[in-house]
């Protein structure tokens, strides 16, 4: 049998040998030939009885398991009644995070068809190039978001959707609701039918569309939330990230249903709402990237935060003084981990019991990882090297042969970064693949080099690239954040070149100085070092 009508997705899948090794031969990983995701995240808590138990809350609404699984099941039924959806057909899913983003985001899996969901700042080119790379056809958006959709042309979208995510007033898509079943019977899917395709946030060129299949959602609940999180059915997760964001799908939908748990969701999250939301709420576990948990801790004191047990931060490395300085002020150890857009979530981590601050982890259940060298030998211990991975998730390229060549070598996939392995099997991050520097021959990291910057009484922000120059190959160009803006001037450059010198190795120490009002950031909060490095 098929897995589905539309057959774009699975006809786009990197030919067999060009897959990583999956290691999936533990029992939790193991799923029956037929599969749909949603039956265990959602379905199954009404089945057990669980329907009343609360599922998602906003600083405005709450939602019981029930009434997300009545809404789902209208959407599905709206999405092949009324917008003739096909099973396969892909479906472009643009909101910011609250309730009714995550009532189609199981609607459309329910329907058969597989999800794309994207982050609300896109702009209609950017949106343009993702349907036309996946040959989207249906399109679900919330209403407040639909000018830059309105702009897109493409002969691919068919069918657009609007919802009210604030839930103010009907839309198009809770009117075509309303006469509908609050039943629906799921598609037929495959445990290997594909989900959801994630797009990555590359830098340059066409972005990448990655695959995942059913079982691949399931799978990461078993492995970091299992591991770092230990869930009950009493947690509140709330967190930052965008649910078209992997890491947010995981953290903020996934994992709390999963486990019959509840999310706080915020459209906009900044770092006072999160800290309202966990005061009032009695939030237990936040998911956010470094630059927010450094700004959290110089606020966290006007707030009492006891509920929190998890703290939770990826999308880039978490500095040693960012971990520090909220230990300090809470007590609370932050939990860092890699992931990618590619293995859909965290594959190295660690938990509060084995922890060693500053460095990322160990892999996590389901997971092995390893240093290589550029023919893919493992390297000694302590000795810098691509980080390799593989496990019961992998990269799936649709469609990018050549990209899928690079990403996965000898059946691991390249993650792109550079890591260190200590004598205690311990991962340390030492840079991005391509933010190393190397001036005079020394081969720097700029993650190094803003990780003693952070130290300065007077830096708030930093981040490091290397510029072009004719004598030393490249510079360290440092980009600072004061605290106090207005004491930016020459003789502070000076000053804070000198003292690195005196603190860290003088040959790493920034030989450009650039003072800015604020960083280039991405909507999940992952610094712009390529807008940097261009401005230079």
């Amino acid at each position: 049998m098929k897995h589905y009508d539309d057959s774009f997705a699975h006809d786009h899948l990197p030919p067999a040998d060009l897959l990583p090794h999956f290691v999936d031969d533990l029992p939790q990983f193991r799923h029956p030939e037929f599969l749909n995701c949603v039956d265990r995240l959602l379905d199954r808590h009404i089945r057990e009885g669980n329907g009343d138990r609360i599922c998602l809350r906003t600083f405005t609404t709450t939602w019981t398991y029930q009434q997300l699984f009545e809404k789902a099941n209208q959407i599905a039924h709206v999405l092949v009644d009324d917008l003739g959806l096909k099973s396969g057909n892909r479906v472009l899913l643009r909101s910011a995070n609250n309730p009714m983003m995550v009532a189609c985001w199981y609607g459309i899996l329910k329907a058969g068809g597989i999800v794309v969901a994207t982050m609300p700042l896109l702009r209609s080119k950017e949106l343009t190039t993702i349907i036309d790379c996946a040959e989207i056809s249906h399109a679900l958006c919330d209403a407040s978001l639909q000018e830059e959709l309105s702009l897109v042309v493409s002969p691919f979208l068919k069918k657009t959707s609007l919802f009210d995510g604030s839930e103010q007033r009907p839309s198009e898509l809770e009117n075509a609701m309303k006469p509908k079943p609050t039943h629906f019977d799921n598609y037929h899917s495959k445990s290997d039918s594909v989900a959801l395709i994630g797009f990555t946030s590359g830098t340059t060129g066409l972005p990448k569309m990655t695959a995942h299949y059913h079982k691949d959602i399931l799978n990461i609940c078993e492995a970091f939330p299992v591991y770092s999180l230990q869930p009950t059915p009493n947690d509140i997760f709330t967190g930052s990230p965008p649910l078209g964001f992997t890491f947010g799908l995981g953290g903020l939908v996934l994992f709390p249903m999963y486990f019959g748990a509840s999310t706080f969701l915020i459209e906009k999250p900044t770092p006072d709402l999160l800290l309202q939301a966990i005061q009032e709420h009695r939030v237990s576990i936040c998911f956010t990237a470094p630059t927010a948990w450094r700004v959290l801790t110089t606020k966290v004191a006007d707030y009492d935060i006891s509920s929190l047990r998890k703290c939770v931060s990826a999308g880039e490395t978490l500095p040693l003084k960012v971990w520090q300085d909220w230990y300090d002020a809470t007590g609370l150890k932050i939990i860092d981990g890699i992931g990618s857009t590619e293995l859909l979530h965290i594959f190295i981590s660690s938990h509060e019991d084995n922890m060693k601050p500053g460095a990322t982890g160990v892999p996590i259940l389901g997971y092995q990882a390893r240093i290589v060298d550029q023919m893919g030998n493992e390297l000694p211990t302590g000795q810098p090297g691509r980080l390799a991975v593989k496990g019961m998730t992998g990269c799936k390229y649709l469609n990018r042969t050549e990209k899928q060549q690079e990403y996965v070598e000898n059946g691991w996939n390249i993650t792109g970064d550079i890591f260190r392995q200590d004598e205690d099997g311990y991962f340390w991050f030492v840079a991005r693949g391509d933010d190393m520097i190397i001036s005079s021959g020394y081969n720097i990291a700029a993650i190094e080099v803003e990780s003693v910057l952070l130290t300065h009484d007077d830096i708030h922000e930093c981040a490091v690239v290397g510029v072009p120059d004719e004598e030393r190959g490249m510079l360290v160009c440092a980009h600072i954040v004061l605290k106090e803006k207005d004491k930016a001037s020459d003789e502070l450059k000076k000053s804070i070149q000198q003292w690195f010198k005196e603190v860290a190795a003088p040959y790493k120490y920034p030989r450009v100085i650039h003072f800015t009002d604020a960083l280039p950031k991405t909507e999940t909060g992952k610094i712009q070092r390529f807008r940097l490095k261009s401005s230079n």
